[in-house]
């Protein structure tokens, strides 16, 4: 897994001999929609004695969100090619907002694959906001560009190599902080697409197994301590919803959890990551439509997160101890598979009446929660693909949050912060009253087989599992997890990384 090579220039854009340079263009609504450079592209339009605008005008462009234009300089500037990206209306401040940003050099990046060297000259503001500003132009970069290998066995006429080496123009290459910005943006990039790549691996290349064996060869290169459970452990250890979920594999379940401890910090705060690793979800017994039931390989985008987040915990090294913790199954149909009607054990001891094999997620993360909490922790911040309520709810961009309060506003800030939005939502008493079973502690769903309120349900569920105490989050990414549509900003199709970089701004803001 690659990504380019980033470094700052402060060279005047004009003069940078790479293949092509990314400005800003913004319209101008209260001037009948005229195009205005954003700043840092000063200089390459003065080399334009002033056309530049009314050019890309005439190739189409608007400053729409977004859009990419191309233009070939044809020796105006040093490079042969400028892309103009849309950040839409004119800033009343000193820059556009970041996530603007983010995407919009996503979407130029992406734009430019073939090209081996690519500058990058966007607004930067000279005040407090300028190492976000930054940090969201290099990540946008970064994850714009990213492209899954794939496995065809014959080279493609079409495809473009993605873009080796990006400058970004700073107006002091040599300054701390931004270089500091850089190699965070590389460690956050780097991770995310690590979990890109894991969800975008197929499924019988990735079982509990072997994404296990991934995850801990990972984690031991860089630097975590390593445990891991395998189903006999598992079974041993009265990880009863682990068990029955991954049971009807033959590829048997795993429970992995990674370790980070700050060297030199006295008496920490804790946070444990929970995520979701169904390998596959056939729904079990209780059988998925057959109808984009290939998409549930990305069952597992819970645990690729909480496992590439550790990744980038284990390289910024924060001052908070960090813990994550991945429950693997595959969730297959057999004669060895659970069944509507059992009653399971789970680690905590509470007693499960289950009705739908196919909520199997929350059966996986309430054994994975309590064993967190059981081991000590301050936080319990958890991400799952859990219920398809939350794509009905939130649709596919923002994620469903539920949980105790003070968790849920460190999350919903730090998803602000980062352009991966969640919205909170409430845990009703009804829903749990709904879930009262005859003959267990809890029924998995509600009892009627009732989906109203179907995040809700997951949400409330989970929440069985939490010790007194605990602050906790539970972060439902069914839809933000996993991109199906056209390329969009810095969003590939396949796996987004979704929620990683709030996780770790969640870190940075405890820490």
């Amino acid at each position: 897994m690659s990504q380019p090579l980033l470094s700052l220039v402060d060279t005047d854009p004009a003069e940078l001999a790479v293949d092509a340079i990314v400005i800003g263009l913004h319209s101008q609504p209260d001037d009948g929609g005229a195009l205005l450079p954003a700043a840092g592209a000063e200089s390459i339009a003065a080399a334009f004695d002033g056309k530049l605008t009314s050019t890309l005008a005439l190739l189409g462009a608007s400053g729409a969100p977004g859009e990419v234009t191309k233009l070939a300089t044809l020796g105006t500037i040093a490079a042969p090619l400028i892309v103009a990206v849309g950040l839409g209306d004119e800033p009343s401040g000193s820059a556009p907002q970041p996530e603007k940003l983010r995407r919009g050099t996503g979407a130029a990046v992406r734009a430019l694959a073939g090209s081996a060297t690519v500058a990058l000259a966007l607004p930067l503001p000279d005040d407090e906001d300028a190492p976000g500003v930054l940090r969201a132009i290099l990540e946008g970069a970064l994850l714009g560009g990213y492209k899954f290998a794939g496995y065809k066995t014959k080279p493609q006429p079409t495809r473009r190599e993605p873009v080796s080496a990006l400058q970004v123009h700073v107006p002091d290459a040599a300054d701390e902080a931004a270089r500091a910005e850089v190699t965070r943006a590389e460690v956050v990039a780097r991770s995310v697409r690590q979990a890109r790549d894991w969800v975008n691996m197929p499924p019988n290349e990735l079982r509990p197994p072997s994404f296990a064996e991934a995850v801990v060869a990972a984690g031991e290169q860089a630097g975590l301590a390593v445990e891991v459970l395998d189903f006999d452990e598992l079974k041993a250890g009265g990880y009863g919803g682990i068990v029955a979920v991954g049971q009807g594999s033959e590829a048997l379940p795993r429970l992995v959890k990674l370790t980070y401890t700050p060297a030199g910090v006295t008496d920490p705060k804790r946070v444990a990551l929970v995520g979701k690793g169904i390998t596959f979800d056939t729904g079990g017994i209780s059988i998925k439509p057959a109808a984009g039931m290939w998409e549930m390989k990305s069952d597992m985008a819970g645990a690729a997160a909480v496992g590439a987040a550790m990744l980038a915990v284990a390289a910024l090294k924060p001052g908070v101890a960090v813990s994550g913790y991945l429950a693997m199954a595959e969730n297959m149909p057999s004669g060895s598979a659970y069944r509507p009607g059992d009653v399971i054990t789970m680690f905590n001891g509470k007693r499960v009446e289950i009705y739908n094999t196919d909520a199997e997620g929350r059966l996986v993360l309430g054994d994975a929660i309590a064993r967190a909490c059981q081991d000590g922790t301050d936080y319990v911040l958890e991400a799952s693909t859990l219920t398809g309520g939350q794509v009905v709810a939130l649709g596919k961009r923002i994620a469903g949050l539920m949980g105790s309060d003070a968790a849920i506003e460190l999350v919903r800030a730090a998803g602000d912060k980062v352009g991966e939005p969640a919205w909170p939502m409430p845990m009703p008493e009804e829903v749990r009253k709904g879930m009262e079973s005859d003959i267990a502690d809890i029924s998995q769903t509600n009892s009627n087989l009732d989906r109203a309120g179907h995040m809700l349900q997951g949400g409330v569920f989970l929440s069985e599992f939490v010790a007194d105490g605990v602050e906790w989050a539970h972060v439902d990414i069914a839809g933000p997890g996993y991109h199906s549509g056209e390329a969009s900003g810095y969003l590939t199709k396949g796996g987004t990384g979704v929620p990683i970089r709030t996780f770790l701004q969640a870190i940075d803001d405890l820490a």
